[in-house]
């Protein structure tokens, strides 16, 4: 491949919509929508808003045999992620890139167990928090993809100087830091600390930085991803945290974590991800996680208490 010329965005939430706008502005023929036919028909009979605009993309469903895609930009939830990986199987070729936006530390496992190393390059979106409700999505447009390769070799960075080569063509904002699996793991302790306790706590950005008992807890919990870190051969994760800190301090104050908004909305939660894979960790590695299971057990039962009729379903009959 000499050039990007086909992408597939899979997921229509907050951060594969704001992307998927900056392609529809600038290169609108390079872009299809992925969606099952349930989400074409609610598409085609109630379009995305974004920031007030309706928007009319170009759709393509899983069943799909004409099409091969350059890029695969995956954008769903934790919860979906193996669909998705099911669904792309038609539109991936011997040269495709795939860069998976989920939150975490563990999708890109899931893909590569499908498609292979050689196509996948560690990712990540970071931005300001974007608000969303129903079909509406309100943003600033302030978003950037952090990518870069899990080894380097020749193959990891011919796909990066073309994946450079197209965002900068549609004006996506990136980063391509040197060590990217510590950069995965920097944006994890920040969602497993920020996203998790403000789910619970009903707390903004702002509100978080000023209130001195939420940031001793939240360094708590990041201790246990700096741990895990280390485990698992993550350089200088000692300094992680502060990194985080300074972070959280460039975030709109009134700003609400996706999580919050699930919990909110009462839509279910990125839990698993974050604190289900560090008490996974912790199990591996015989490392404590005491805040982590109790922030699991927390948010299952906040979402259960607005859910009553899951009691019964399998996943939530017990708790780790």
């Amino acid at each position: 491949m000499k050039e990007v010329k086909n992408v597939i965005i899979c997921g229509l939430g907050a951060v594969g919509t704001a992307f998927a706008v900056k392609i529809l502005n600038t290169r609108p023929e390079t872009l299809k929508i992925l969606v099952d036919e349930a989400r074409l028909e609610r598409y085609k009979a109630e379009p995305r808003i974004f920031n007030g605009k309706a928007l009319n993309f170009q759709y393509i469903t899983p069943d799909k045999l004409d099409y091969k895609a350059d890029l695969i930009l995956l954008a769903v939830k934790y919860k979906t992620l193996d669909e998705a990986i099911y669904n792309i199987k038609n539109f991936v070729k011997s040269d495709t890139i795939i860069l998976s936006l989920l939150n975490g530390v563990t999708s890109e496992c899931k893909i590569a167990q499908n498609y292979g190393w050689d196509k996948l390059l560690l990712s990540y979106f970071i931005g300001h928090s974007s608000m969303r409700s129903g079909n509406n999505i309100t943003h600033d447009g302030i978003a950037t993809i952090v990518f870069g390769a899990k080894e380097h070799n020749a193959i990891s960075q011919n796909n990066i100087n073309l994946v450079k080569t197209y965002l900068a063509s549609v004006n996506i904002n990136y980063q391509n830091p040197q060590d990217m699996n510590r950069a995965l793991w920097l944006k994890f302790m920040l969602n497993t600390a920020c996203n998790q306790l403000s789910a619970i706590l009903g707390m903004t950005f702002g509100e978080m930085l000023v209130n001195n008992e939420f940031m001793e807890l939240a360094k708590n919990v990041m201790k246990e991803v700096e741990l895990c870190a280390k485990a698992e051969g993550i350089q200088a994760a000692d300094t992680m945290i502060d990194e985080v800190i300074q972070h959280m301090q460039t975030m709109i104050p009134d700003g609400k974590t996706s999580m919050l908004q699930d919990i909110e909305a009462g839509r279910e939660t990125e839990v698993e991800n974050f604190a289900g894979t560090i008490i996974t960790l912790g199990k591996k590695y015989n490392i404590p996680t005491p805040y982590n299971k109790i922030i699991k057990q927390m948010i299952d039962t906040i979402y259960l208490k607005a859910h009553p009729e899951r009691y019964l379903e399998k996943d939530y009959q017990t708790l780790p």
